[in-house]
């Protein structure tokens, strides 16, 4: 029986791109703000790219803030679906959902250097675990295009260091969540949304 993947449907862009992927995979996806819909999928996918604080006040005036923090089923959140579900975000100075601990902030320049932000291009994974990473070789490149980013913490199950380290990914019981683009990363970035597929619930 072919499982049930919803993509979550809100005010933000790259949503299209995620199901584009879907479908190479031979996966047809539901895209849904449907609460009742999203509770009953198999497996559910929180891209986008966007602005925190507009974006978080839609998701709560939609009530889909409590939705997705009460799902039970494998969740995947993607670059902005990342950053939504930290604590708490510098963009706006924003309280998120709170899923994961880590906070998220703005990159800065130290003193005297001159890196291009937002980090944009391919970057190198490290330490990377977890069932996202089944089978992705160590130090595998995946694609960034970002400006705010995640702290290190308990939650975090992969890293990319640009101008300093922050989570490339973030683990915690049923959720997962990846500040790159898998649907722009090529083989790796592919066999990544394989592995969340395959996730058993």
């Amino acid at each position: 029986m072919r499982e049930h993947i919803a993509i979550v449907r809100y005010n933000a862009g790259n949503i299209f791109s995620v199901d584009y992927a879907l479908k190479r995979l031979g996966i047809q996806a539901e895209i849904t703000g449907d609460h009742n819909r999203l509770r009953n999928a198999d497996k559910v996918i929180f891209p986008g790219v966007g602005e925190a604080g507009t974006t978080m006040a839609y998701l709560r005036e939609h009530g889909l803030d409590q939705v997705i923090g009460s799902l039970t089923q494998p969740v995947l959140g993607i670059c902005v679906g990342l950053q939504l579900m930290c604590r708490h975000s510098e963009e706006s100075d924003v309280d998120c959902m709170g899923i994961f601990d880590e906070q998220v902030l703005r990159f800065q320049n130290p003193a005297g250097e001159r890196f291009k932000i937002p980090h944009m291009g391919w970057n190198t994974l490290h330490g990377a675990s977890g069932p996202l990473f089944s089978g992705i070789a160590k130090d595998a490149y995946v694609y960034f295009v970002h400006s705010y980013y995640a702290t290190t913490g308990a939650h975090t199950c992969a890293t990319t260091t640009y101008i300093r380290p922050f989570s490339a990914a973030l683990c915690r019981d049923n959720f997962h969540a990846l500040q790159f683009h898998p649907e722009k990363s090529g083989t790796v970035g592919a066999r990544i949304l394989q592995n969340f597929l395959d996730i058993k619930p």
